[in-house]
């Protein structure tokens, strides 16, 4: 077990400090009392933002970025204000203890928490760094005996990471707020996730469709074995010339292959003449070809492969799938879950081989191990696969009483992917056949031509890891959301026994018609896998990016496919043109084999920092250098989009919309203003065809058209087309001057008198009915929308019922009771009779059944009562049942914690309720960064001390974690270099 920890006057105990609260207990249950386990609750430093610098040093070196870039990059921490009082207790702690275990994650992040630990706690005991794969009693004894040093390479690396993002979102979101919107931000990998799915939808909007033509048909032998059963075959060659099918056209909707090479693409006229004199020709078979089919089973679960196959098979986020497996290794039921390796250890390729043994059967275990070999070169992540934990590994049924729903379920698909991957290959045989016939004189001008159909079956003769697992697959969510159907495979479909010669008999051929499809929209799972194999970014950061493109409005999710907005296109036009080099797929995977290199002791922090920010050479300029040279952008430019050449689309502060430039009157010569047209919130991209744009557009000149004069209140009447759809208005008259001269003058203290402002009435205002149109609406339409709610008269209770429209349909009202009714028409003819018999019925609580949480944190320590996360209208929040608060957008839902949970719902328990009509202010200082982020933490600053002196600073060739004179928190990084003078701000 873990070495005994040496007595002394304390307490005789030495300090073991993990990341996440979650493990304690259970690594604590391994240790003993010898050991005191505490968590240091993710990082408990990061860089402040710089409005958050102290006064004295905003002006400084360190007043734009909180790092120093002129004195080799520099960074300025802070202690987290939510880890203040853990630091405290850590150190209090720390005071009894005779050593200290550094125990976070194996990642860089967790190498660089460790660091900071030794830099603001400044022990003064032996210190040791350890890590544990997995929460298991072996893995704890495994770590005990592997004892090391902190990497510096890997804190270089992590650190340079950080202040790269910096960097990079400093620079370049300013030049966004400035030219496209306020609010957005630009970063390393979010830009570059955000250009692939606006390029795919690009493809989209310029795909061309192609229609082409095929025969399929129902064939069976007349007589011998298999007779009468029957397989089916497709139109594979035309007189020897091979049909074209979907994947033999371009995007353009053009055959790819042209002359004697293109195939022959069949229109409805041929095709039909061909089906039909084929129906009674004489098939017979031409060739059979028989192979040796073998399939191997997929490596061991990687970062990057679970998200993705956890989105196929289970329909998780990503988000999702790493909150779920963040629990599951909390819990020690799986290996640490950011890895880029497929590789198993030796206990874990014997526990998996002797599982499929005990559960298969010896032969599904091959004789020799398999052994899979990771394409990633890098060193930072852990060094095995995502597996069960443990030298032998639990069933899903013997932990499926100690799991929630979705643990177990992504426990067992782990846990089968795991065993699969030492398991046999599946064996089969594989026949492709061959048949054909003479059109009959029923083709007419084809009669005679040679039509040769094909069919292909794979027979499944020994299952081998498919007995485990099977990998899933990714769809074009356009065309298979929830349908339930699988697609269509050649495996395991066996044909019937026949041989060349026999005769055949065809009991249908048709002819079908086909377009093809434009390609598919990006999933989650998609992007995933396309970021991962572009070496973009980190996988276990994948789940974050792909949030913050959703959060910042680049990305909708409909269905399963993430559609791009067309501020996201503004966004991506700008940063191509001006920026080309940071979305650049090659360049930024390049920046993280960078880092790769940094953490492998490759590369230098400071240098690659320079060459980054201020260039190598006039050809490779760096970041500031572009920055500083933009020269002018053209933000009408950029935030248009040509439709057709009349009709332009353009991203406003509001939203988008269409505009067409004004015309010449042919009487007067006058231009006309131009005309414009709200676009629905809900239109993909491509789906703005110009024929859609110019029904838009009619709708455009129908806005604001005046439909009359409201008797009841001599307003004019007006249709509007708005944001969220067309609807009717009246129109409040400016207040006129005697109207003004009669509201009494009122003075500042200076003796001017102050504006005179007449409070408006607000107008009368209906939503059109979905059967309605701006264009065709008439003033008596208007007028009974305006009329709206409807009375119907009292119930038999005496509450007044009446009838309406609302956001969700139309819908009666009595008191607080709600009840929605069949169609929008029925507001102007249902009774009060009607109304009481719905009223007299069982009210059914809710449109469906109640979502399940998102996350179980058990309960709070200071209230004792339940904590959950829940999905709500405005997003993601954490309750109590009785206290609610946001979960801030900075922070995963899969990095809260129980502790960062509590400590939430006190400060909002602590602030009260909000006051009545006023927006709640800074929100977003209240809380800070995930306190198990692995990213950056809060960005609050502190009034701490600073490094001071530039003068004297000198680099030593490496940093040891235990050096003296290292900053603390509200320091610069100076563990490099000469200790300066210390600054208390």
């Amino acid at each position: 077990m873990a070495p005994k920890a040496t007595k002394n006057a304390g307490t005789g105990k030495s300090l073991l400090i993990v990341e996440s609260p979650s493990k304690v207990k259970t690594i604590a249950g391994y240790l003993g009392d010898a050991y005191e386990v505490e968590s240091s609750m993710g990082h408990i430093r990061d860089l402040p933002q710089p409005s958050e610098l102290p006064t004295d040093m905003k002006k400084g070196p360190y007043g734009k970025f909180a790092v120093d870039v002129e004195h080799d990059f520099d960074p300025y921490y802070v202690v987290n204000p939510d880890k203040k009082k853990k630091v405290t207790e850590l150190k209090r702690k720390l005071k009894d203890a005779d050593a200290l275990y550094l125990a976070t994650d194996g990642d860089r992040e967790g190498e660089a928490i460790a660091w900071h630990l030794m830099q603001v706690l400044k022990p003064k005991v032996p210190v040791y760094r350890l890590t544990f794969p997995e929460i298991t009693r072996e893995a704890i004894e495994r770590g005990f005996g592997q004892l090391r040093d902190i990497d510096q390479d890997l804190v270089d690396a992590q650190e340079t990471r950080r202040i790269l993002d910096r960097l990079y979102g400093y620079e370049i979101s300013p030049v966004l707020w400035r030219k496209v919107s306020s609010g957005l931000s630009a970063g390393r990998v979010q830009s570059v996730a955000t250009r692939l799915v606006v390029q795919r939808e690009r493809e989209r909007i310029a795909f061309v469709p192609a229609d082409y033509w095929d025969l399929t048909g129902q064939f069976s032998r007349p007589e011998g074995q298999d007779a009468g059963r029957p397989f089916s075959a497709r139109l594979s060659s035309v007189d020897g010339r091979r049909v074209a099918t979907g994947k033999d056209f371009t995007d353009r909707g053009e055959l790819k292959a042209s002359g004697q090479n293109a195939p022959a693409a069949l229109d409805e006229t041929v095709a039909t003449a061909l089906a039909a004199g084929l129906q009674d020709a004489e098939f017979s078979v031409r060739s059979l070809e028989t192979k040796p089919y073998t399939r191997r089973p997929a490596a061991p679960f990687t970062t990057s492969t679970l998200q993705q196959e956890a989105a196929r098979k289970l329909r998780f986020t990503s988000r999702t799938t790493m909150r779920v497996a963040q629990r599951l290794y909390e819990n020690g039921y799986i290996t640490y879950m950011r890895t880029d390796s497929v590789a198993l250890s030796d206990q874990a390729v014997n526990a998996a081989r002797s599982q499929a043994k005990e559960l298969y059967g010896p032969e599904f275990v091959p004789a020799s191990k398999r052994v899979y070999a990771s394409k990633s070169k890098n060193a930072q992540e852990a060094h095995e696969a995502v597996r069960p934990a443990g030298d032998t590994f639990r069933t899903p049924s013997q932990v499926r009483s100690q799991l929630s729903v979705d643990e177990y379920k992504l426990y067992e698909l782990i846990w089968k992917r795991t065993v699969a991957s030492q398991m046999q290959d599946a064996k089969g045989d594989t026949a492709t056949v061959r048949l054909g016939a003479t059109a009959t004189s029923a083709a007419g001008e084809h009669a005679g031509a040679d039509a040769e159909f094909s069919a292909s079956g794979t027979v499944i003769t020994f299952r081998g890891f498919l007995a485990a697992y099977e990998e899933g697959r990714d769809v074009n969510p356009e065309l298979s959301q929830d349908t339930g159907k699988k697609a269509p495979k050649d495996e395991d479909k066996r044909l019937p026994v026949m041989s060349e010669g026999d005769a055949l008999d065809a009991a249908e051929v048709t002819a079908d018609g086909h377009t093809t499809t434009p390609p598919a929209r990006y999933t989650e799972a998609s992007l995933v896998k396309t970021l991962d194999e572009l070496g973009i970014g980190r996988p276990s950061t994948y789940a974050a990016t792909i949030s913050t493109i959703m959060d910042r409005g680049y990305v909708q999710v409909r269905g399963s496919a993430l559609i791009p907005s067309w501020l996201a296109f503004s966004v991506v036009r700008l940063l191509e043109e001006h920026f080309s080099d940071y979305v650049d797929y090659d360049f930024t995977a390049e920046l993280e084999e960078d880092l790769d290199r940094i953490s492998r002791g490759e590369a230098e922090r400071v240098k690659w920092l320079e060459g980054f920010y201020f260039g190598e050479n006039p050809s490779e300029p760096g970041l500031k250098p572009l920055v500083d040279d933009l020269g002018e952008i053209d933000a009408r430019a950029v935030n248009s989009i040509p439709i057709t050449d009349e009709i332009t689309l353009r991203v406003g502060k509001f939203g988008p919309y269409l505009e067409s430039g004004g015309t010449v009157d042919p009487e007067t010569g006058e231009i006309t203003d131009p005309v414009r047209a709200n676009v629905p919130l809900d239109l993909a991209p491509d789906e703005l065809t110009p024929d859609k744009a110019r029904e838009l557009m009619e709708i455009g000149k129908a806005d604001g058209r005046e439909l009359g004069v409201n008797p009841q209140t001599g307003r004019t009447v007006v249709a509007k087309d708005g944001r969220y759809g067309p609807y009717v208005t009246e129109i409040v008259p400016e207040p006129t001057q005697e109207e003004l001269d009669a509201i009494p003058t009122e003075y500042y203290k200076n003796g001017k008198p102050k504006p005179k402002k007449v409070e408006k009435p607000k107008p009368s205002t209906a939503s059109l009915f979905s059967s309605m149109n701006l264009q065709d609406i008439t003033l008596e339409d208007a007028l009974k929308l305006l009329s709206l709610p409807r009375e119907l008269g009292e119930d038999t209770d005496g509450e007044t019922i009446t009838v309406q429209n609302g956001r969700y349909g139309p819908y009666l009202k009595k008191g607080s009771d709600s009840r929605s009714i069949s169609s929008e028409e029925q507001i102007f003819t249902i009774t009060l009779e009607e109304a009481k018999t719905i009223y007299a019925q069982p009210k059914q609580r809710g449109r469906a059944a109640a979502k399940p949480p998102l996350a179980d944190l058990g309960a709070d320590p200071l209230t004792e009562k339940r904590m959950v996360i829940k999905e709500g209208r405005f997003g993601a929040y954490i309750t109590d049942g009785e206290t609610n608060v946001t979960v801030p957008r900075a922070e995963a839902i899969e990095q809260i914690t129980a502790a960062r949970a509590s400590q939430l719902l006190a400060e909002k328990r602590a602030k009260g309720p909000a006051p009545a009509k006023s927006p709640a202010r800074g929100k977003a200082r209240s809380t800070s960064k995930a306190s198990t982020s692995k990213a950056s933490a809060s960005k609050t600053s502190t009034s701490t001390t600073k490094s001071a002196g530039t003068k004297g600073r000198t680099t030593t060739a490496k940093r040891t974690a235990t050096a003296k004179g290292t900053s603390s928190s509200g320091t610069s990084r100076t563990g490099t270099r000469k200790a300066p003078a210390k600054k208390t701000s």
